[in-house]
């Protein structure tokens, strides 16, 4: 063990006891490192939950990727494109592809004895994957959807069944508007709730065969396939790769491929949530200076408290370099259990929250009910190994102050 190491530790041991200026000063530090760490720990939890949380949601209705009709305005009534089996399985042979599945929507109106509503019927087929409409049902159950044969059930929001007065089993009658009005019974056989008023307010779950033959398409056309990825992180990269080989290739009737990614058809919601990164960041960077700010007043104190004893340790030998190096060690010490507490309270508070929803959200504001909390273990490693030698490196400077103490008047010094 170095000389240094030895006396910051016996420094350390004897703080809490003796000096009455050290222990509240000594106190006070650990308590701003630990509030700081926690408080940033929880920020990044939150945020990271929040993100993972709406982009959930947004992919939930429309998947990660999506195939469409090149000529397709950004409106529901959509110009269709030919999706068939060996489509779907040259597209499954990548190995970033986790799920395909064709879709098909047309705008219409839900209309009852004494109320309406303007909604999106989206038709989906066998291969449709339910699970995010499942870990979202309040009522009812999904049925099983066909490309062949209709069963006139539907699957609702609890928005549009609350505005309605729609409950399960209800019939309900959906108007579509072409040369003339078409009119399509539907039953309710589910009801489901998301929170995310933009499209609870919109979509309605049906078979493909219903919404392909409200449009007059022929065998094999939809509006598009949606595409679920293995890995949320290659977005970018593999939405480029598949549109080279995709894109301006046309189908049999002359329809042209067109590949988009999530964040490109929702730019507006995506770039609200890269917003969030600048919060995160100016958070990190107050508490970070406070932590360190905190340490440095209780550092200048202590040296000054022990201003005796620096003067002994150089009329002994030390130099200035050896005896900041003891008082750096000191202030790791100190540091290193306000972090213990900081991610004691922390990551409790992520537990508690995450288990019990104790905080609450306006659903209408902000698209979920409860303050969400996900931590990735990295990003908690970079926050404890970044304020640790952050606050390591702001104490460097103050630490000069032991190379101006003289020993010959240091050891008079009370």
């Amino acid at each position: 063990m170095s000389f240094s190491l030895f006396i910051a530790r016996r420094l350390y041991r004897h703080t809490d006891g003796g000096k009455r200026v050290s222990r509240p000063a000594v106190l006070i530090s650990m308590i701003g490192i630990a509030i700081g760490l926690a408080i940033m720990i929880v920020t990044v939890g939150v945020i990271i939950g929040f993100k993972k949380e709406v982009r959930n949601k947004v992919t939930g209705f429309g998947s990660d990727i999506q195939i469409t009709n090149f000529d397709a305005v950004r409106s529901y009534e959509t110009i269709p494109i030919v999706v068939n089996d060996s489509m779907m399985n040259a597209l499954l042979d990548y190995s970033d592809v986790k799920h395909v599945q064709r879709f098909s929507t047309k705008p219409g109106i839900i209309k009852t004895d004494d109320a309406f509503q303007g909604m999106v019927l989206k038709g989906v087929g066998p291969e449709f994957d339910d699970t995010f409409f499942l870990s979202h049902l309040v009522e009812g159950e999904i049925p099983l959807f066909s490309d062949t044969t209709s069963n006139n059930q539907v699957v609702v929001s609890k928005s549009i069944a609350d505005k309605l007065k729609l409950k399960l089993g209800d019939r309900i009658f959906t108007y579509f508007i072409q040369d003339n009005v078409r009119v399509r019974p539907l039953v309710i056989k589910g009801i489901y709730q998301t929170n995310f008023s933009e499209y609870d307010n919109l979509f309605l779950l049906t078979d493909l065969y219903t919404v392909n033959r409200l449009n007059n398409w022929e065998a094999g056309q939809v509006s598009g396939a949606e595409l679920q990825l293995n890995d949320y992180n290659h977005l970018g990269d593999f939405t480029y790769e598949l549109a080279e080989v995709v894109d301006n290739k046309t189908d049999r009737y002359g329809g042209a491929y067109y590949v988009q990614n999530i964040e490109e058809m929702n730019p507006q919601i995506f770039e609200w949530l890269g917003l969030l990164d600048l919060n995160v960041w100016v958070i990190l960077i107050l508490m970070i200076g406070v932590a360190g700010f905190t340490m440095i007043s209780g550092l200048l104190i202590i040296i000054i408290e022990r201003t005796n004893m620096i003067g002994i340790l150089k009329a002994l030998g030390a130099d200035n370099f050896t005896i900041r190096k003891v008082f750096l060690w000191f202030s790791v010490f100190l540091i290193g259990k306000g972090m213990l507490w900081g991610n004691a309270i922390g990551l409790l508070f992520c537990f508690v929250q995450s288990q019990f929803h104790l905080f609450k959200l306006d659903p209408e504001s902000y698209y979920i009910d409860s303050v969400p909390v996900s931590m990735n273990v990295l990003f908690w490693i970079l926050i404890n190994v970044a304020t640790l030698i952050i606050s390591v490196l702001m104490l460097i400077g103050p630490s000069f102050l032991i190379t101006k103490i003289n020993p010959a008047t240091s050891m008079r010094y009370e």
